[in-house]
């Protein structure tokens, strides 16, 4: 299999291409700086035809995986960088579904990156559930839209809305582990909120699954069957490094709003998010429980 993918160099994009590599499949990678390899296209996602003009490189490929688009929780949210955050996915996904749509013959799957923001806060949902509110859920209502050029030329859209990933090298977990090693990791804001998460072995693992899946289609969340609350995830993360959970060494909500204002709303928001798809289908977790999935990804290398 020919697979185009964006996103290529950052935490996620690193690991799947490994991953499809390990197993045989042909990589093209869409980078933003001019070329330096051979398996490299150069691609810009603000243009209209993501400055590919002659999309002659995209030819033959079988799958896309677009993981690209500026990190949300990296920043404070002003509203240059919300506007930011919006372009850098909206514009991009409709740039490159816009490609796909007219390449001949056209790739199987169009598999995009995309969030549990779209539920907002919420006491339990899957899939079925409708958009929440905020500017997250807003978001991802106009991220997963820009598909449509694909999915209307009768590509597969398969949008891949992850939870929080707990890997090494990216996500929360390197915000928080130093703290867990030192002793002194706090829980944030009152603790109850329930975090829906999924390992990184498990992100890269149902990337691969729905792209060989030719059932699924739509909105597909990758989360862990069993969230955790805030505690519990200062807890187990302590347990990781060998160090006591303090239940009472905690960062008040309203301190959290202060020091990253708006973006706070990542890290206290409660959702409950189920992988009802996943599960339906077959998809078996290899880390579903945070107590295990914690030491198993900060000993990979």
């Amino acid at each position: 299999m020919k697979v185009a993918v964006t996103g290529s160099t950052g935490f996620l994009g690193t690991a799947l291409m490994a991953n499809l590599r390990a197993d045989g499949h042909e990589i093209l990678r869409l980078v933003r700086r001019p070329p330096q390899a051979a398996d490299e296209v150069r691609w810009d996602p603000r243009a209209a035809d993501a400055g590919l003009g002659d999309p002659e490189p995209l030819h033959g490929i079988d799958a896309c995986v677009h993981l690209a688009g500026a990190g949300v929780a990296n920043r404070r949210w002003t509203a240059r960088y919300k506007a930011e955050v919006k372009a850098s996915r909206v514009l991009g996904t409709r740039a490159l579904a816009g490609v796909l749509a007219k390449l001949v013959p056209q790739p199987r799957v169009f598999v995009c990156a995309s969030a549990i923001g779209w539920y907002g806060e919420n006491s339990g949902v899957d899939e079925t559930a409708p958009a929440g509110q905020g500017f997250l859920a807003g978001l991802v209502r106009e991220w997963e839209a820009a598909a449509d050029p694909a999915r209307d030329a009768g590509i597969r859209v398969v949008h891949t809305r992850s939870g929080l990933v707990m890997g090494r090298d990216g996500g929360i977990l390197p915000r928080f582990a130093p703290l867990a090693r030192f002793g002194v990791c706090p829980g944030l804001g009152p603790g109850t909120q329930v975090m829906s998460w999924i390992s990184k072995s498990d992100e890269i693992a149902a990337i691969r699954f729905v792209l060989d899946r030719e059932d699924l289609s739509g909105p597909v969340n990758l989360t862990a069957p069993e969230p955790a609350t805030n505690a519990e995830f200062t807890a187990a993360l302590n347990a990781a490094m060998g160090r006591p959970y303090l239940p009472w060494l905690r960062v008040p909500a309203w301190l959290l709003r202060l020091a990253i204002g708006e973006a706070s709303v990542e890290l206290l928001t409660s959702s409950r998010v189920t992988p009802r798809r996943l599960l339906e289908t077959g998809y078996e977790f290899r880390h579903p429980a945070i107590r295990e999935a914690l030491p198993a990804e900060l000993a990979r290398p």
